[in-house]
């Protein structure tokens, strides 16, 4: 059952003209971060002869890459997750959804799936780019691998979040907004400072992404992903068990 409502929610975003918006303003402004990124590394290939421990491509070119879609997607991910659950509750059809002979669990893992299903293909397509560099250079798979992962992590979160704020209101837009606002709190509230406010930091999605997108794979960093992610996938089956209460 979760898997048919996944297939469901991921037909309707590709049946969605947003969706595909999105996915090609997306790819448009990381293709050309992406180029910009080759020329600055060839423009800087004599400095970089003359370094004992040169950073390579992958370091100059990939994870900056990765890291400006990141940015981009953090903007976007609230556009796709906001019809989650706030435009059926608009329209009516939550209705039929809650009296269906399915669990909240599996209602809220079935959207939660098809969201990140629709996320791995946006990581996929972007992985197209930096994979092409091998037909002309080495690159770090090690560095790209752990990249792809911290940017899979760091979606699943964005969709998460998003899908809760979709379940607490009917107006996609409030829902949208919502969404960017706590996920733009969370991205910049990473600080290097001690105090309380490197207990803050322990809150950041920027504060666990950043090693990650290094290369350096952390048991703490995908503890905090997964656990941000149940959390918000425990409040909202929540949320829709106390709709169907009241309904």
């Amino acid at each position: 059952m979760i898997m048919t409502i996944a297939k469901r929610e991921l037909r309707s975003m590709f049946l969605s003209p947003l969706a595909w918006s999105m996915l090609a303003v997306t790819q448009l402004i990381i293709a050309w971060s992406f180029f910009t990124q080759i020329d600055f590394f060839f423009s800087i290939q004599q400095q970089l002869a003359t370094m004992p421990n040169p950073p390579g491509v992958t370091d100059l070119v990939v994870m900056p890459t990765f890291e400006l879609a990141s940015i981009i997607l953090l903007m976007v991910t609230p556009l796709l997750t906001m019809r989650l659950i706030s435009e059926e509750r608009r329209n009516g059809s939550i209705a039929l959804l809650l009296s269906a002979p399915v669990s909240m669990t599996q209602i809220v893992l079935g959207k939660f799936v098809g969201i990140v299903i629709f996320m791995l293909i946006t990581v996929a397509i972007i992985s197209l780019m930096p994979l092409a560099l091998m037909m002309g250079t080495e690159l770090d798979l090690g560095k790209l691998a752990a990249g792809v992962f911290a940017l899979i992590l760091l979606l699943a979160a964005f969709s998460a979040a998003g899908l809760y704020l979709s379940s607490l209101t009917v107006n996609p837009v409030v829902a949208a907004i919502s969404t960017f606002g706590l996920l733009l709190l969370l991205w910049i509230i990473n600080s290097n400072s001690g105090g309380s406010a490197g207990v803050l930091s322990q809150l950041s999605l920027l504060g666990h992404f950043a090693p990650m997108l290094r290369g350096l794979i952390s048991s703490t960093d995908i503890a905090y992903f997964v656990l941000f992610i149940a959390t918000f996938l425990l409040l909202t089956i929540r949320q829709l068990d106390s709709q169907r209460l009241q309904a």
